[in-house]
């Protein structure tokens, strides 16, 4: 049953008729959330659906155009990230934000040092910080990290359970996770479930941003799905299936997740031949073989060295051993440069990190790996050129852009995402890599990727994709290497495996 209007339900978060515009486009149009204390209140839609707008208007971070924020049935109006956290609001980004060279107890007290003689000394007393992050950390089954353990010494689900714990120390009432779950392994997972069940034992309201859907349906008590900067609806969650999540986020029925094709394997492209690392640290005696028309995927756990290994070949990490041949011929590649005169790209793993420019345009991100080619006699830069690919680009890939000019990071995901895949084509590679290619997006842009992937292998180009989602990698792909611990585990033909072979492989011990 969809979850009406009743007054009487009291709520610990209502957010009334809220429309923010951005030069060249509505990012959210008279939207609605009600959340309910001690509950998991999940918010989805697509990349651009104005999820993350939503959440930073309520953070403080973004101002409404138009409508109203109630906290405890009260009306309240946040300017900033301070007056969030004063009355209770709490965010952890998808990019976590602690500082690495600090301790756990300095990073959640940050600007809140407790200190001897008063808040004006200068003395920060140490021993009282020490024994409220122990007694917070105990509170939170968090008894396996120390106050005194430096950030950079920990896990990203380590490190995220420190930003937990901060969000929890200001006594938050609500506290919004976006995409809390994209960098963590299952076991890290059930952890990071555990602590939100404890939160939610409290009192605590937890706004929960995925594209998991397993993960909604398993975490959630509640679900609003918004589209194009529109609200939808709220459901609770036990009313729901994945293929009405799907429907309801896309407006469509999205019958097959992985467009179907006819694949035409041909010559052999790239071969790899016993590849490995300096003193065999990260990886050793890895071999395959990447064929014309091809979709190759590279599974294995968080850890096998899946993103060393094609690092290497793109001439990115040092090897001690090992060969490379393309089309049949021996070549060395000991750099980016080597690699992509050989015609083959890389799409990272972390867009953000290492893919995009955030603070240039569209049309920057867009050629700047071709950028030479605009170069006139005279050394100067072809604009008109540069502006007719990237409009092409722009159109044949579907990107949603208010124009050429804008800055990529004001883009969603999915559409971040395709301006690297039409970086690289602009190069017009024969070997793409790419590296969990479909992370962090939704189940719309998802699919026009594998669109694009497809389109490629049937063009004749090789490609391989690195995946942590099992589906994705069966659904998709020709053939498997599967690496375990920094060693090829088996090779296995998409077709006539299933996941449990897989996972079998990617769990074996490889001497």
């Amino acid at each position: 049953m969809h979850i009406g209007e009743a007054r009487e339900v009291m709520y610990v978060l209502e957010m009334n008729h809220v429309s923010k515009s951005f030069p060249g486009v509505k990012a959210l149009d008279d939207v609605t959330l009600k959340v309910k204390p001690g509950t998991v209140h999940a918010l989805m839609g697509e990349n651009g659906a104005g999820k993350s707008t939503l959440m930073k208007c309520l953070f403080g971070l973004y101002s409404m155009d138009e409508g109203e924020i109630r906290f405890n049935g009260e009306p309240v109006v946040i300017n900033n990230v301070k007056e969030a956290l004063s009355l209770g609001i709490s965010m952890i980004h998808q990019e976590l934000h602690l500082i690495p060279y600090r301790s756990v107890m300095e990073n959640i007290w940050l600007g809140r040092f407790p200190r001897i003689g008063g808040a004006k000394s200068p003395v920060v007393d140490h021993q009282t910080m020490f024994d409220r992050t122990d007694q917070l950390l105990k509170e939170l089954n968090l008894s396996n990290i120390k106050p005194t353990d430096l950030l950079r010494t920990l896990s990203v689900s380590k490190a995220q359970s420190v930003e937990i714990a901060k969000a929890v120390s200001y006594d938050s009432k609500i506290i919004i996770m976006d995409e809390p779950s994209s960098s963590l392994t299952e076991n890290e997972v059930e952890h990071l479930f555990s602590i939100i069940r404890s939160l939610r034992q409290r009192g605590v309201a937890i706004i929960y941003i995925s594209h998991k859907m397993e993960e909604i349906l398993k975490i959630s008590d509640e679900v609003t799905i918004m589209r194009d900067g529109h609200y939808v609806g709220t459901w609770e969650a036990s009313e729901l299936t994945t293929a009405t999540i799907i429907k309801r986020m896309v407006g469509r029925d999205l019958t097959h997740r992985f467009p179907s094709r006819e694949s035409k394997i041909g010559g052999e492209l790239l071969r790899v031949e016993n590849y490995t690392s300096p003193n065999a640290r990260s990886f050793k005696n890895v071999s395959f073989t990447l064929h014309k028309g091809e979709i190759l995927g590279l599974g294995g756990l968080v850890g096998a060295q899946r993103t060393e290994v094609m690092e290497a070949v793109f001439g990115l990490r040092l090897h001690s051993e090992g060969s490379l041949y393309i089309r049949g011929k021996e070549v060395t590649i000991n750099n980016s440069y080597d690699a992509k005169k050989y015609g083959m790209a890389l799409l990272t793993e972390e867009r953000r990190a290492t893919g995009i420019f955030p603070v240039l345009s569209v049309q920057d991100n867009l050629v700047i790996a071709n950028i030479k080619e605009y170069r006139d006699k005279s050394g100067l830069l072809n604009s008109a050129k540069m502006a007719a690919d990237t409009q092409k680009s722009i159109k044949d890939l579907d990107i949603k852009t208010p124009s050429a000019r804008t800055l990529i990071k004001s883009l969603s995901g999915g559409n971040q995402q395709k301006v690297l895949f039409a970086r690289w084509l602009l190069t017009s590679p024969d070997i793409l890599i790419l590296d969990e290619p479909t992370r962090g997006i939704d189940v719309g842009a998802k699919y026009e990727i594998y669109v694009i992937m497809q389109e490629l292998a049937a063009q004749g180009k090789g490609v391989i994709m690195i995946s942590s989602e099992m589906p994705e990698l069966l659904g998709m792909t020709d053939r498997v290497v599967v690496m375990s611990e920094g060693r090829v585990a088996g090779t296995v033909n998409s077709k006539e495996t299933d996941q449990e072979q897989i996972m079998e492989l990617a769990t074996k011990y490889v001497g």
